[in-house]
């Protein structure tokens, strides 16, 4: 793990390096990235310019899932979204190089062409979070307040297993990277809105199967104060760091299956 974080970070400062390099193009590109990311609150702001609640849910309310779900993703995003190019890389055989370099290779295709650019979809994510938080009417105690970093980290932590998981994927089925974003930008997006307005069989998926209602929907709703979906006990709220920890495991262990099925394109 040392290896594989030293040739992380100096894999991305050497990609950091080129970026502020051209100092306007990289603001450029960081304000487009923070503007293209904003539009998503602006669709929710223009549904409640229409009505009061959505799913029984205020507009502070449902303003404090997004932020803490797309600031969640962002963070993977930043440090795992390269992974969705593995795919690319398996058909053409320039895996390989990474294979014989002495560095572990899931540091190496997350760290390449390393994009600070996507710090604009953190920082909007953290802007709508903290509207909402000024504008929620909530009683903060020391639990609750731990429990907003809390979120963010672990939420991050799920969002990151997932692209780690989807990029093993692509071993097998080498042109997955839309199957992956389903599930990476697909879920970032399910969880910008309450539960309350998904059927129950969707809840559960998310809850039991890919559990990426533990990114901010559980943990938020003891924030809010609103009951759990499907009659959840009250310490689930607790459980995402844990939660974490099994789906990083978890998308490890596919990762290493992964690797060991490569068979290179054989040219």
């Amino acid at each position: 793990m040392r290896e594989g974080l030293r040739a992380y970070r100096l894999i991305t400062a050497m990609w950091i390096r080129s970026a502020v390099a051209y100092r306007t193009s990289f603001v450029l590109t960081t304000l487009g990235n923070f503007t293209a990311t904003a539009l998503d609150f602006v669709a929710i702001l223009l549904m409640f310019s229409q009505v009061d609640t959505l799913g029984g849910y205020r507009l502070p309310e449902v303003a404090f899932l997004y932020g803490l779900s797309a600031s969640a993703f962002g963070l993977a995003d930043l440090a795992l979204g390269s992974m969705q190019r593995l795919g690319r890389r398996v058909r053409d055989g320039t895996l390989d190089t990474l294979l014989v370099r002495p560095a572990p290779v899931l540091a190496q295709v997350a760290a390449d062409r390393f994009a600070l650019r996507r710090l604009g979809r953190i920082s909007q994510g953290l802007a709508v979070l903290g509207y909402a938080i000024v504008a929620l009417d909530i009683d903060w105690t020391p639990l609750k307040v731990a429990m907003v970093p809390l979120m963010l980290l672990s939420g991050g932590a799920i969002f990151g297993s997932v692209f780690v998981a989807g990029a093993a994927f692509q071993f097998a089925a080498q042109d997955a990277s839309e199957v992956q974003n389903s599930f990476t930008f697909g879920g970032q997006t399910l969880l910008q809105y309450p539960p309350s307005i998904f059927a129950k069989e969707l809840v559960r998926g998310v809850t039991f199967v890919l559990p990426l209602a533990f990114v901010n929907w559980l943990p938020a709703l003891y924030v809010l104060g609103r009951p759990y979906p499907l009659d959840l006990p009250v310490w689930v709220a607790f459980a995402p760091p844990l939660v974490a920890v099994g789906c990083c495991a978890l998308s490890g262990l596919a990762w290493r299956v992964g690797l060991r099925s490569y068979r290179s394109t054989g040219s």
